[in-house]
């Protein structure tokens, strides 16, 4: 099998594997935590702090993170959010093997990781194009995202063995050494230096303008809304503990595979998910039926009374993320210029990673009261019901055409926006 021309790129081929690495730790450390909580409270409202915990370091420091990922070196962005998330994650590791840990120790941890990522993020998705050629920009792209899911796949189900050998612990040590290697590959990659367009301006007046650009690109906003109906209605990750444990009861190893589940999902959706979106000529209408579908697949994961039911839900679930994430990912990233890349990564964050940890503090909320089935099959409608919405009569979303890989290589092409200063609505686009 012929080697793709990326991976003959020294410093992105060293770039790809440190990020497969570094996310495996990543999503191993956050399942553990959502396990930790539950099993130190038995409370499924405190397993959502976890949630709550990102949601308030995503949503106060994202767009900071993306003025920064705009303005600074990229490369010692990433290094110092990653030192920043291994000193957190060795000192929880320290609290649990010493038996001190408590759920406010790890809801601490999450959100200070979590305020790192805000500003690791931007500069990973932005420093990309630094390291390929053009050419190869659209095939970098490409092998990232299903390399992401492998990371999601693999990371659960490494701790739920963890967990099951030796508690979670032994997850957050496996996570310390992650991030320690990304730091070190990061040290010897060959990455030009970001070039200013202009003058600087001050951070809240980039900060302003990224949030001028994303409130006059309809399309962008309307996937963010869509993006959140799924992912603050449809949370099944703050109950998965209680779902396997009390539920399904199948404990620890069970937890780690149905945490797995969707982003197997994932990547045997790869291939369909390609197709579609190389040939399609509505994917708008495909991005609305996929998350209708999400929020039934999420029903059906809450109502499984056997584990195999429960598996198949999962896989369902990340099947259908995914071909809805690609198309909406792909819109935004073509809809947006290349200098106000990271602001526009970072208000979108905001809602892809913000929207699942307010989702977890709203469902566990919900789970509280109603319990874990109730809760998420209430839940579930609202993807049901906002995509059917977007379905009945014509908008951006819906009337999302193909998929073309302009010469930048930026991915699909999207229903043309208003330029700067054109008038829309009786509005100048400022």
């Amino acid at each position: 099998m012929a080697v793709p021309d990326v991976l003959r790129n020294r410093d992105f081929t060293l770039y790809w594997a440190g990020v497969v690495l570094s996310q495996t730790g990543t999503r191993g450390t956050v399942a553990a935590n959502l396990y930790q909580v539950y099993a130190l409270t038995g409370s499924v409202l405190q397993t959502g702090l976890v949630g709550g915990g990102q949601a308030v370091a995503l949503l106060v420091l994202s767009p900071l993170g993306g003025a920064y990922a705009d303005r600074l070196d990229r490369r010692r962005l990433l290094q110092s959010a990653q030192l920043v998330s291994l000193l957190v994650a060795l000192a929880l590791a320290v609290l649990t093997l010493t038996g001190q840990a408590q759920a406010w120790h790890v809801i601490l941890s999450v959100l200070l990781t979590t305020a790192a990522a805000t500003f690791d993020q931007p500069a990973r998705q932005a420093i990309i194009p630094a390291m390929v050629p053009k050419r190869q920009l659209a095939q970098a792209i490409a092998l990232l995202n299903p390399s992401r899911e492998v990371a999601v796949l693999l990371g659960p189900a490494l701790a739920g063995v963890l967990i099951a050998v030796g508690g979670p612990g032994l997850m957050y040590l496996v996570d310390v050494v992650t991030y320690a290697v990304l730091i070190g590959l990061l040290a010897v990659l060959r990455v030009p230096p970001l070039v200013q367009a202009g003058p600087p301006r001050s951070v809240f007046g980039s900060i302003a303008e990224g949030a001028r650009y994303v409130a006059h690109r309809s399309l962008i906003t309307r996937l963010m809304a869509l993006d959140l109906s799924a992912t603050v209605f449809g949370a099944y990750r703050v109950v998965l503990p209680a779902l396997a444990l009390d539920v399904l009861h199948v404990g620890p190893t069970g937890y780690g595979l149905l945490s797995s589940a969707p982003s197997a999902g994932a990547l045997l959706a790869t291939y369909t998910t390609f197709r579609v979106v190389g040939r399609s000529k509505r994917l708008g209408r495909v991005v609305l039926v996929s998350t209708v579908l999400y929020g039934f697949a999420a029903m059906l994961l809450a109502q499984a009374r056997f584990f195999l039911l429960a598996l198949v839900a999962a896989l369902l679930l990340g099947a259908l993320d995914a071909m809805a994430t690609t198309i909406r990912h792909a819109a935004v990233q073509v809809d947006t210029s290349d200098e106000i890349r990271g602001r526009v990564t970072a208000f979108y964050q905001m809602s892809s990673r913000g929207g699942p940890a307010i989702g977890d503090m709203a469902i566990g909320a919900l789970a509280a009261v109603v319990g874990p089935v109730v809760a998420l099959t209430l839940g579930a409608l609202g993807p049901v019901l906002v995509a059917g919405a977007f379905l009945t009569r014509p908008n951006v979303v819906r009337e999302y055409a193909e998929a073309s890989v302009p010469e930048s290589g930026t991915g699909p092409a999207a229903p043309r926006e208003p330029p700067a200063g054109e008038v829309t609505d009786g509005r100048p686009v400022k």
